[in-house]
């Protein structure tokens, strides 16, 4: 545990600049940093200083806890009207053949087959094509809970929403209704990218803008449900980039409080269009992981998705402010591993959730998609 002397002995090293210092006691005296302070941290910190800082305030947060869930994910397609150039996963429409896409009762069948399991959440996300519209959706959530009604449905980014709304020429918050009232448990954060428009542009144009994907969650947040928030890193962006896209998701956090945690996602350079932008490090990953948990002081959890990062890096990052390594996943998902993510075979079992926690002396509980505690293995 991270100790307030621990964190003095920091402010005081007379290796510090004196901005850093300013920061350090903020974070100390529970003050808010600005948006010039997160430049900063992302250009001048080293990296045990941002390790220092992330833990005191992780485990201010969270004490020694890390969470994770029993889960899987359904992919209802990877044939996308959408061509966003940082993908590996999604296919035109032209070459539908080199994909997938299931009816609700294919999709039935995988969900049937965890019917015996003690999972308690589907992620169900994919690409976007006409014929997976409202009515598809709202026919799967109700069907689905029909089936289970204890499994917890999450589901759907703006992105999808943005484009079956329209379809059905339906407004958000009529669409969001519609949704929540057919079984719509709550939204996982894909598709946000990265807010600033000129690089949202490059990489992603077409989709929903960064206004739009805000004001979806808003609008879910309203209605009582809740959601995350994610943030596509390591490609052409900038570090002001990085800190406008935190600050936005804060200024709605601050609104709202809709938001149950964010997950940082590391850019893949396999088989797409950005083939030749390096991938950044490790240690810029976990720079990144420590500046967002200093910076989203509104947000209770930081989640590392190991299938994408890959195990060893996932435990590394439970000492830089990450309290949550998202789930057993059972190797439904390809979103990581089509763009080469290490993890090839995303599937880890409880137990193995559980060892690579304690195997970095951190505590594991397991919960439900909304953070409520399932079990606490510090309880024997």
């Amino acid at each position: 545990m991270i100790s307030e002397p621990q964190l003095n002995a920091l402010i005081n090293a007379s290796s510090q600049s004196s901005e850093l210092k300013t920061i350090a006691n903020k974070i100390l005296a529970n003050e808010r940093i600005s948006f010039e302070d997160g430049v900063y941290l992302f250009q001048y910190a080293n990296l045990s200083y941002l390790a220092t800082l992330a833990n005191y305030v992780r485990e201010k947060k969270n004490e020694n806890y890390v969470y994770f869930n029993r889960n899987f994910h359904v992919e209802p397609t990877n044939i996308c009207v959408y061509t966003c150039s940082f993908c590996a996963y999604s296919r035109l429409i032209k070459q539908r053949e080199e994909g997938w896409e299931l009816s609700i009762e294919q999709m039935m069948d995988i969900i049937k087959k965890y019917d015996e399991q003690e999972v308690t959440e589907v992620h169900i996300t994919g690409g976007v094509i006409p014929k997976q519209d409202l009515n598809f959706y709202t026919t799967l959530f109700k069907t689905i809970k029909a089936h289970r009604p204890n499994l917890h449905v999450k589901a759907l980014t703006p992105v999808e929403c943005h484009y079956i709304f329209k379809k059905a020429k339906v407004n958000y918050e009529e669409g969001m209704k519609i949704l929540k009232e057919s079984g719509l448990d709550s939204m996982p954060g894909g598709g946000a990218e990265i807010f600033d428009k000129e690089i949202r542009d490059k990489i992603a144009g077409g989709k929903c803008s960064a206004e739009e994907w805000i004001s979806i969650h808003e609008i879910w947040h309203n209605l009582g449900m809740q959601s995350n928030a994610t943030m596509l890193y390591g490609h052409i962006e900038s570090f002001e980039n990085r800190v406008d896209h935190l600050e936005r998701l804060r200024q709605l956090q601050d609104k709202t409080k809709g938001f149950n945690a964010f997950i940082p996602l590391k850019f893949r350079n396999g088989n797409n269009d950005m083939s030749d932008v390096p991938e950044v490090s490790i240690i810029e990953d976990l720079r990144n992981y420590a500046i967002s948990r200093i910076y989203l002081d509104n947000f209770d959890h930081i989640k590392a998705y190991w299938a994408m990062i890959g195990r060893n890096t996932a435990q590394l990052s439970l000492n830089f402010g990450v309290d949550d390594i998202d789930g057993t996943i059972d190797d439904t998902t390809k979103i990581y591993s089509m763009a080469g993510a290490e993890e090839q075979t995303p599937k880890l079992t409880t137990q193995q959730l559980v060892d690579l926690i304690t195997q970095v002396k951190r505590t594991p509980v397991e919960r439900d998609t909304l953070y409520n505690i399932v079990k606490d293995y510090s309880i024997s």
